[in-house]
């Protein structure tokens, strides 16, 4: 059986990936196919955010399927329209995808009031990755906030899954309130894994917490080990990456080192529409996942 075709040719060793060329009509056709697939469970993470475990339909598909920490697919809910998701589940989870859905617009509102069986349409995956094969053997920063712990939770699974390839892994995440933490479930269970940390944050505790209050810039000012060999990854808004990055950076970590995912107005994932182009990079395709360096060269990319 031919294996489905990416829609980026991978260099894996590496981690860089070549752009699609739409002369190339297999490949265009490949990836602007729509998946069917049917919502087969749906968790409450918090008041705004749920976790949808998504099936594809034909076992074939199932089968063929494939993507790269840091990916994200189109997700349409049919007579209703289609918005961009980071895939947040572990790349070893075979024909079924984890999307973690905020409730902001008229899909997501929509998608939140689905119920388990519902058909929806899945196309992807797009995108670029985050390199994860050219950091083994090195220590890793995992840096989220808000929303952002959802793409960061492929990394996260694929380098626990994968343990002995990596050195030691620091999570650092922090939430305006408590309430807003996200896979909470998940902490001890990450914790527990040998050479991985997590610290948690808030701005605005409330009267049963008691971890670190502030930004997550402040977990950052906590680590007292040399940093310059380590590679970080960074998600969340983008407000957070001046602050956050810099502080890495002055901490002896270069920015092409430094890895964060953007987030734009994306529409196609094919760079068609244009709504996510910063100059001639279209964040659809030449990202969402850039090393610090190139997002710092981007006009009005942040």
């Amino acid at each position: 059986m031919t294996p489905l075709l990416h829609p980026y040719d991978v260099t894996r060793e590496e981690g860089f990936r070549a752009p699609l060329d739409y002369n190339r009509k297999s490949l265009l056709k490949d990836v602007d196919r729509c998946h069917k697939a049917e919502i087969v469970s749906v968790i409450r993470l918090t008041r705004k955010e749920r976790l949808f475990h998504i099936r594809l339909l034909e076992q074939g598909e199932r089968e063929r399927f494939s993507f790269l920490p840091g990916q994200f697919v189109m997700l349409e809910l049919p007579g209703f329209g289609e918005i961009p998701i980071s895939i947040c589940g572990s790349t070893s989870q075979k024909g079924f995808l984890e999307l973690c859905i905020r409730e902001a617009g008229r899909v997501t509102t929509m998608l939140h009031r689905a119920r388990v069986g519902s058909r929806v349409g899945i196309r992807g995956p797009f995108g670029s990755f985050f390199p994860l094969e050219r950091m083994k053997g090195h220590d890793i920063l995992l840096v989220a906030g808000g929303l952002g712990l959802a793409p960061l939770r492929a990394p996260i699974m694929h380098i626990t899954e994968n343990r002995s390839d990596y050195g030691e892994v620091r999570i650092l995440y922090g939430t305006t309130e408590p309430e807003q933490l996200l896979f909470d479930y998940q902490y001890e269970q990450w914790r527990r894994v040998d050479g991985v940390t997590l610290s948690l944050t808030v701005d605005r505790p409330d009267a049963g917490w008691q971890g670190a209050v502030g930004n997550v810039v402040r977990l950052l000012e906590e680590i007292n080990t040399p940093l310059e060999e380590s590679y970080a990854i960074v998600c969340g808004p983008p407000v957070m990456f001046n602050s956050v990055c810099g502080t890495l950076h002055s901490r002896g970590i270069p920015r092409d080192r430094m890895f964060v995912s953007l987030e734009r107005r994306m529409q196609c994932g094919m760079g068609k529409c244009c709504r996510c182009n910063v100059g001639s990079t279209y964040v659809c395709m030449d990202g969402p996942v850039f090393d610090f360096w190139t997002v710092m060269n981007l006009k009005e990319a942040i």
